[in-house]
């Protein structure tokens, strides 16, 4: 688990934690290079003092996230929790309704905590069918109506179809593409934050 923090004012600082894979774990590149990483400076650079705790593991599963997530909620007491699981589920195949109710579990586990929540969608690759990516991508934007909350409706747009900024598995971005998923993440998180804080 890595925090970042930086204190720029007296007000209590603004805590986000971020619950995810190795998508934002910043696999394969230096951990410094990650979108959650350049969070915490855009963060520093609008005056906002703020603690970014990334929570991801690489590998990690909806089922994971919400067996560790009670534990984090309760030692770091987030404003804003963001959720970014679901790709493995869908790559290993896994139920699609065990998916849908524990990321609706993590969010009401959230709100229970007083956290604003960020959902952050997630597409699988085109040969897993369309049938089935269709209706792995509508949990997000199920829940994200249903329960409403916020939604990135695809925090990988222009990253996952730009050959030149993923790694050579073709599943995980390169630290060229972890600004542009920051900015694709900042387009959900800004209206959350402190209302200075949203604002470059």
């Amino acid at each position: 688990m890595f925090l970042f923090a930086c204190s720029l004012a007296s007000a209590a600082p603004t805590r986000i934690l971020v619950l995810g894979d190795s998508l934002s774990a910043a696999y394969g590149i230096p951990k410094r290079d990650g979108w959650v990483s350049l969070l915490q400076h855009r963060l520093a650079d609008n005056g906002t003092e703020s603690v970014v705790i990334n929570a991801s593991i690489t590998g990690d599963t909806t089922r994971g996230g919400l067996a560790r997530l009670p534990d984090a909620l309760q030692l770091h007491r987030p404003d804003i929790v963001i959720i970014e699981l679901g790709g493995n589920d869908g790559l290993r195949g896994l139920d699609l309704d065990s998916t849908r109710n524990n990321l609706q579990r993590m969010i009401a586990l959230s709100r229970e905590s007083d956290a604003r929540v960020l959902l952050l969608g997630v597409q699988l690759p085109a040969n897993y069918g369309r049938s089935y990516r269709e209706k792995f991508h509508a949990i997000y934007t199920g829940l994200a109506e249903q329960q409403q909350v916020a939604l990135v409706d695809f925090f990988l747009q222009g990253v996952a179809e730009t050959t030149e900024l993923m790694q050579p598995d073709g599943i995980h971005p390169g630290s060229a593409a972890q600004p542009r998923i920051l900015q694709n993440v900042w387009q959900g998180l800004a209206p959350l934050l402190p209302a200075a804080a949203g604002h470059d």
